[in-house]
């Protein structure tokens, strides 16, 4: 009964440690405001720069198992190579010896003044003076940032009182005979693998599992033999978590799982391997001692700080084993249109999140100008694989579209900063735009279709008027993308002069061409078709013009532009630059249909 009760206050203790853990994580990472996980992404250029990153990173949020998911969801994204992850990998390994660290100072004993600093630097006395100054900070703050600094004081104070009570817990099992005959048995070092990695891969957290061996250290109870190829399988089993985040992802994703993974294999087989050579050659004088949190934590460090050395020569063989576990198929080069993964496990960091939506934005522009720039040629001769590509990409486009939509909705479920509300209003507006310039790309497409249904054809004089206004056209939609992908605020300028030029256009066209149709000059199934693909043009070119004032307003920081009392200022005032760019336009387009 006594043994039941130990074990059942040990695991309320581990409920206390990981809650603490995750607040404190969780509250470092939202101070950072997801600066942490955009370092990630720009901070890798060199292999020494992303080790460095993946240990600055893992010690602040104090999981490596985080680290990890989120490098999975960065390879996944497209935003971080795979080669780049490599050295993230190995820091975050690194990194995740913090926590054991910290806990060890539980040991620091002495006499004197250096007792007395000692016992004051000791966890079992800062704690509770650290929970103290959190709580009275989380009641008094006003600021959302006060009160995280207020939380992550707590968190730290409830992952000690975490560790406190599994190290009570523990005491009396110590003299327990089943408890002793356990890590006995477990200096096997398969079994003792086997152990650290099974109870590490069902709380998912490496130094929550270390956390635990340190409180059964502190009794005595297990020696360095035996806590050896446990502290090696917890390493192990810390690798579960990025696996199960790459279930879904796409190859590269699940590659960089795999070289987590084998980072934490090959380095197991050979510190075990060398470990039992040495001790069978000259022997360890404290294999058979009892080892203290402190030597649990010496060797967590350096397992991990030894790997990682012997793996910096040979890093890219570690993501050769991966690319050869997962392997790419040879699909070929053929053309098809590639959708923008928007990361769900970087949802809940809004700053990387909305980098990801501005990547899918571009390529949802670049997607409806393609499809423009594929569909203008049918009017004069009518191709069905090409309509088959308009239509992919079409699919894209709305599938896109769609995901964006739900994205950046579910980005508000966030605590946002005020830039992150404006970018998430910014870019659901744009999302509408270049979908409709997209549609009406496939309006042109289906235009081009029911005259070669019908057997009917434009004019040579239509089509040399088509030639120039769609020319027109198609510089306005590259405008467009570029100023929003470019976050260029000259060239959103431009777009309002080239929009005024394409409405004059049109205008002039559609009155020529009613007259040629009234002279019996065309057929009507071919009018019909012309006057059409003139308002479609012109309403391409509108939703054009309401990107440039969104780009405009946005750059400007102002909350809101209003489009018509913008373009009614603009028209009105002619400055000299608008109307140097608008008659510039008129003599490129307008001459030539004149």
């Amino acid at each position: 009964m006594e043994n039941f009760l130990s074990i059942t206050a040990m695991l309320g203790g581990l409920a206390f440690f990981l809650f603490g853990m995750n607040i404190l994580g969780s509250r470092l990472e939202k101070l950072a405001g997801g600066k942490m996980e955009v370092a990630l992404e720009r901070l890798t250029s060199n292999l020494f720069k992303s080790l460095l990153l993946g240990i600055v990173v893992t010690a602040a949020i104090q999981s490596s198992s985080a680290t990890t998911v989120i490098v999975v969801g960065l390879v996944n994204a497209g935003i971080l190579k795979l080669h780049n992850a490599v050295g993230v990998i190995m820091g975050a390994n690194i990194g995740t010896t913090v926590t054991s660290l910290i806990l060890s100072l539980g040991d620091l004993d002495g006499s004197g003044t250096a007792g007395t600093v000692m016992t004051i630097l000791k966890p079992s006395t800062l704690t509770p003076v650290i929970a103290l100054i959190g709580i009275v900070i989380l009641m008094s703050g006003k600021k959302s940032q006060t009160k995280l600094v207020g939380e992550i004081l707590l968190g730290f104070g409830i992952l000690f009182n975490g560790m406190f009570i599994m190290t009570d817990a523990v005491e009396p099992l110590a003299d327990s005979p089943a408890f002793q005959t356990l890590f006995a048995t477990l200096s096997n070092p398969v079994l003792g693998v086997l152990a650290g990695a099974a109870v590490t891969a069902i709380i998912q957290s490496s130094s929550a599992s270390v956390g635990i061996l340190q409180a059964v250290a502190s009794t005595g109870a297990i020696r360095f033999s035996a806590a050896l190829p446990i502290i090696m399988g917890q390493n192990i089993g810390t690798c579960v978590t990025s696996l199960i985040s790459s279930v879904g992802a796409n190859k590269n994703a699940k590659r960089a799982a795999m070289i987590h993974l084998y980072f934490n294999i090959i380095g197991t087989v050979l510190f075990i391997s060398a470990a039992y050579l040495i001790q069978y050659l000259l022997g360890f004088p404290f294999w058979d001692d009892p080892i203290t949190m402190s030597g649990i934590s010496a060797v967590h460090i350096i397992f991990n700080l030894s790997t990682t050395l012997v793996f910096l020569p040979f890093h890219r063989m570690l993501e050769k084993l991966a690319l050869i576990t997962v392997r790419s198929r040879n699909d070929g080069t053929d053309e098809t249109p590639e959708i923008v993964i928007l990361e769900e496990r970087l949802i809940r960091t809004p700053t990387l999140a909305l980098s990801q939506c501005h990547d899918a934005l571009k390529t949802m522009g670049v997607y409806a100008k393609k499809n423009f720039e594929r569909a203008v040629p049918l009017f004069s001769k009518f191709d069905s694989k090409t309509k088959e590509v308009i239509s992919e990409y079409e699919s894209a486009i709305d599938t896109m579209e769609d995901k964006l939509n739900k994205y950046l909705i579910a980005l508000t479920n966030n605590e946002l900063t005020e830039q992150e509300s404006r970018d998430i209003t910014y870019q659901l507006k744009l999302v509408l735009e270049f979908e409709r310039i997209g549609d009406y790309a496939v309006n042109l497409l289906e235009l081009a279709e029911s005259l070669d249904e019908k057997q009917a054809r434009l004019s040579e004089q239509a089509l040399s008027e088509l030639s120039a206004i769609a020319d027109a056209a198609g510089q306005i939609i590259s405008m467009a993308v570029d100023a929003f992908s470019q976050e260029d605020l000259e060239i959103a300028r431009r777009i309002e002069p080239l929009e005024e030029t394409i409405d004059t256009m049109e205008d002039i066209l559609k009155t020529r061409h009613i007259e040629r149709l009234k002279g019996g000059d065309c057929t009507v199934d071919g009018g019909i078709v012309f006057l059409e693909l003139l308002t479609n043009l012109e309403r391409i070119s509108d939703h054009c013009s309401n990107i440039a004032v969104y780009v405009i307003s946005y750059q400007q920081k102002r909350d809101a532009l209003n489009r018509h009392e913008y373009l009614k200022k603009i028209h009105s005032d002619r400055a000299e630059d608008y109307r140097r760019m608008f008659e510039g336009y008129q003599r490129e387009y307008l001459s030539r249909i004149e």
